[in-house]
């Protein structure tokens, strides 16, 4: 079978069943796949040739019906605070942005992955979702961003979150099958994974379901369904209260709380009274609340909130009783933040 493929094979996109199958096939014993395996998902190998510990006589024989990855960088960018932006590009042509998160006072490195090329939600503040919806991504794309961020730094990716491109649980069974991979074969713990949604509530409750589930955060925004019909077009198929009982339900079933994330914009969502609406909103659930100031996209209908503004907005939550962070600005000036992925190239660099 493989002796005659015309087309080369993406071995990130086998399991290590099929794995198996094609090392047997083309001459090889069982245990070479654990051996490509390890290759690609613990040492970040990007070539056949880089596998050292296999016979030269087999990686010949491999490198004529396969590659490790087909991704390929288009740009990186680096920000003024560390954070990395790459701009790949997967085997049809498909591009997506991912980002690589470092913290002076942290050890972990954390990845911002992509679901989606592109997105549907049509979220009214997010890059993305003003460069619209391309295409769904295979769970083996989705890993390869992670393989990709190895290679290039050297360094191990300890923490994964879906917060770039996308709406994950618009791709369940990818992104599932993808945080089965990163767990399994990368072997980056269930609680340093963590999916942020808009609130496809089906999806939520299939999530609580499975075996491993990762920490769920929700793209929330807005006090109240008035405000949220106007900035996220997906309440008007999932409203506010719905998405409570759905919270509720997944809160009861994993015993897990969740993550609310919520963008300050001045004059819409973050005055006193929004604060407390949303405080009054959010007590049956728990969960914690990360605040994040708006991040420019380039055509400024929002803006901003003031430091003092924001303070005040933290402390009316914190006073209803939940946990509140302000998340750090990363990225932003090579337009990695929160809401501005959309495959943005360097001024220097041609589409």
């Amino acid at each position: 079978m493989y002796d005659k493929i015309a087309v080369m094979i993406n071995l990130s996109e086998l399991s290590f069943e099929k794995l198996v199958e094609l090392c047997v096939e083309i001459g090889e014993e069982p245990y070479r796949a654990k051996q490509i395996q390890d290759w690609l998902y613990l040492k970040s190998a990007r070539d056949i040739a880089d596998m050292k510990n296999i016979s030269t006589s087999f990686r010949e024989k491999l490198s004529k019906i396969a590659v490790l990855a087909a991704t390929k960088v288009i740009d990186k960018q680096l920000s003024a605070d560390g954070t990395l932006k790459y701009l790949l590009e997967f085997e049809d042509g498909a591009r997506v942005e991912t980002v690589l998160m470092r913290f002076d006072n942290r050890a972990n490195l954390t990845a911002c992955v992509s679901s989606q090329a592109g997105c549907k939600m049509g979220c009214d503040f997010c890059a993305t979702g003003k460069y619209g919806f391309k295409g769904n991504l295979k769970a083996s794309e989705i890993v390869e961003q992670i393989l990709t961020i190895q290679a290039d730094t050297s360094l191990k990716v300890t923490n994964v979150v879906f917060m770039g491109q996308g709406e994950p649980l618009d791709n369940y069974d990818e992104v599932y099958a993808a945080i089965e991979t990163l767990n399994q074969k990368l072997q980056i713990g269930i609680r340093r994974i963590c999916v942020s949604t808009c609130g496809i509530i089906p999806k939520i409750a299939e999530f609580a379901s499975k075996k491993l589930v990762p920490t769920l955060a929700i793209s929330l925004h807005a006090p109240n369904s008035d405000i949220r019909d106007t900035i996220m077009p997906i309440n008007k198929k999932y409203n506010m209260e719905a998405l409570k009982q759905a919270l509720i339900a997944f809160n009861a079933k994993t015993g897990d709380r969740v993550t609310i994330e919520y963008i300050l914009l001045e004059g819409i969502n973050n005055t006193p009274e929004h604060a407390l609406e949303l405080s009054k909103y959010l007590k049956e659930i728990k969960c914690n609340v990360n605040l994040i100031p708006y991040n420019g996209i380039g055509q400024e209908k929002y803006k901003k909130p003031s430091q003092k503004a924001i303070s005040h907005f933290k402390l009316i939550l914190e006073q209803g009783g939940k946990k509140v962070t302000q998340r750090l600005e990363r990225g932003s000036d090579i337009k990695a933040a929160c809401g501005q992925l959309a495959n943005t190239l360097r001024a220097d660099k041609s589409a």
